[in-house]
């Protein structure tokens, strides 16, 4: 804390002082700060249960960085390394076996446009939103740390920022996760914010401009209401998809009055050093309890010149990105399955070695929109997405995830989400539209994503 706020006194503004160190991993790390939350505090939990038990937490904000506009990735890039170059934290060559993410990271995420999130439900969502958390906890194969971040100003007086944090550090404890209410007072109402018809109006129009010539693909989402009658608890809704899609990343981010919680299959990027992964994820079917149906729909699926054709645009727009900055970029020849509860999906895993030292946060600017949410050719039909839809996605198809001091981190794709505000959860799904899509299909799609989420709030 001293060493802190020596550096804070050189004129050139505050800095953050932080101290990690080993935790219990057998705790609830998002239970523990979902209970130790306060009241319109910032949070944020990522979790992939069967990666290890791969978690990322954070709890109140040490400094908080926003921005909007096109260069919004760019720029919170930017300010995350001047914030990180007045950081006095552990050496992590120190603790070889930590997690991912120990120390000080950043947590947070993006919109889906530039300036999105303009309505009053995304109004406490900036554009771009990345916070240093005052408390981070991460785990993931037997192995977890905790730490703290304190922001040190040149005329704060170091034994009371201590005693700050062992108050705050007093009120952590291990917690559960509470249960969803199997039966409450009031029956939820589920509304759609348009009628069906409207989706299904717009995914004709999209084919239209297709078979014009005037675009070759894009991803057009719904959204769905549901009213519940009484203020919805996050933590539970969080803990249930966990347990339900321990193979996705599943994410519960509060900021304000609104909370995002969801649970994604697709990485956007992940960044080690200069090796890189991402996925091109594109293609959908339906799951059945029985197996031999199931492996026949995912075989259809594979089969399928429709969800091949979708996919192949995704792998190649992510090809295209990643080779400027990259000394050689690979994927599979074959896409795959990937399956989660209710869904299978087809899959490219890519990965490339970097040639340039390029950010985890630039690196997912340069790759947000993919195809598999966007549109390809990207600047044609990118614009044409809100005309289209009818509203505005906020953070959903964004970006959400984690970067450290190193620049390295994680993204995924903010998909089968829920916006969460007082009494009203707002839900989206999407899907990819080509030359061959039939609107009553696309429609009925989204139905299958919804299922997410929308049991498990009626």
């Amino acid at each position: 804390m001293i060493r802190a706020k020596e550096l804070a006194c050189d004129g050139a503004g505050p800095a953050v002082a932080s101290v990690t160190t080993p935790v219990d991993a057998r705790f609830d790390l998002s239970a523990t700060v979902l209970g130790a939350r306060r009241p319109g505090e910032r949070f944020f939990c990522l979790e992939q249960p069967e990666r290890g038990g791969h978690a990322v937490c954070g709890l109140g904000a040490a400094t908080l960085i926003e921005a909007t506009g096109p260069g919004r990735f760019r720029e919170t890039a930017r300010r995350a390394r001047a914030v990180g170059a007045r950081v006095v934290a552990d050496d992590p060559g120190s603790d070889p076996v930590a997690p991912p993410g120990t120390g000080p990271i950043f947590v947070g995420g993006f919109a889906f446009a530039a300036d999105g999130g303009g309505t009053p439900e995304w109004s406490s969502f900036a554009p771009a939103q990345l916070l240093l958390p005052e408390i981070s906890l991460v785990r993931q194969r037997g192995e977890a740390r905790l730490t703290v971040s304190v922001l040190a100003s040149a005329d704060d007086d170091p034994a009371d920022l201590v005693a700050r944090t062992e108050a705050r550090l007093a009120a952590l404890g291990p917690k559960s996760m509470p249960l969803i209410d199997p039966d409450p007072v009031a029956r939820p109402r589920v509304a759609g914010a348009a009628a069906p018809a409207h989706y299904e109006e717009a995914v004709r129009r999209a084919v239209e401009l297709i078979e014009a010539g005037r675009i070759e693909k894009v991803v057009l989402a719904r959204e769905v209401r549901v009213h519940t009658g009484s203020r919805i608890d996050p933590a539970p809704v969080f803990g249930a998809l966990r347990s339900a899609f321990a193979e996705c990343y599943c994410y519960c981010v509060g900021s304000g009055d609104g909370v995002l919680v969801g649970a994604s299959p697709e990485l956007l990027v992940r960044r080690d050093g200069a090796r890189v992964q991402t996925v091109a994820l594109a293609g959908t079917t339906r799951r059945s309890a029985d197996p031999a149906v199931d492996a026949h729909l995912g075989e259809q699926l594979l089969q399928s010149p429709k969800n091949r054709a979708e996919q192949a645009i995704v792998s190649r727009r992510i090809e295209r990105v990643l080779d400027p900055v990259s000394v050689w970029v690979a994927e599979i020849e074959e896409p795959v399955l990937v399956k989660v509860q209710n869904v299978q999906h087809l899959a490219t895993p890519i990965r490339a070695q970097l040639a340039d030292s390029v950010s985890a946060v630039e690196l997912a600017g340069r790759l947000h929109p993919t195809p598999a949410v966007g549109g390809e050719p990207g600047e044609v039909a990118e614009p044409m997405i809100p005309a289209l839809e009818g509203l505005d996605r906020g953070w959903y198809a964004g970006a959400v995830g984690w970067t450290d001091l190193a620049e390295d981190g994680e993204f995924c794709v903010a998909l089968r989400c829920a916006l969460l505000r007082d009494e009203v959860a707002h839900l989206y799904a999407g899907c990819g539209i080509v030359a061959d899509s039939v609107p009553a299909d696309e429609l009925a799609e989204t139905e299958v994503k919804l299922q997410a989420l929308l049991p498990l709030l009626t």
